[in-house]
């Protein structure tokens, strides 16, 4: 019973997690969700202007399409979790340092990554295996 909790759990947890990085991603082209930008002269301001400014964003959200597909196809889900994850880091971190506030989604997000992953067992033992 305890894992099969945790099986429904996991997949839902990647299903939520792909249909947040492929709205997300596809915002970035659709510009359908406005997005306020950070207050002039911010740290958030500099660091966005200088992802945006080299394109370095539209790579991350190639790749967050490229998981968040992924993810909810159910297959390489190893792969999109693996390219999610230092995206979800630097999220994170931006949140904590540069822009602080605005918690809820990026809590969410990294609570359902972890959710996610506890699912995936075998994977967690290859990547922390010691060899």
């Amino acid at each position: 019973m305890k894992f099969k909790l945790i099986k429904y759990a996991s997949t839902a947890a990647r299903l939520l997690l792909g249909v947040v990085f492929l709205v997300f991603s596809l915002n970035h082209w659709l510009q359908f969700i406005p997005i306020p930008p950070p207050p002039e002269g911010s740290p958030a301001a500099g660091f966005m202007g200088a992802i945006y400014g080299s394109g370095f964003m539209t790579v991350v959200k190639a790749l967050e399409l490229i998981a968040a597909l992924l993810l909810l196809s159910g297959r390489f889900v190893n792969l999109g979790l693996t390219l999610l994850g230092p995206i979800i880091i630097n999220v994170f971190l931006f949140h904590i340092f540069i822009a602080p506030g605005n918690y809820g989604l990026v809590v969410f997000i990294c609570v359902l990554a972890i959710i996610a992953l506890l699912g995936r067992g075998h994977y967690l033992r290859a990547v922390f295996a010691v060899r």
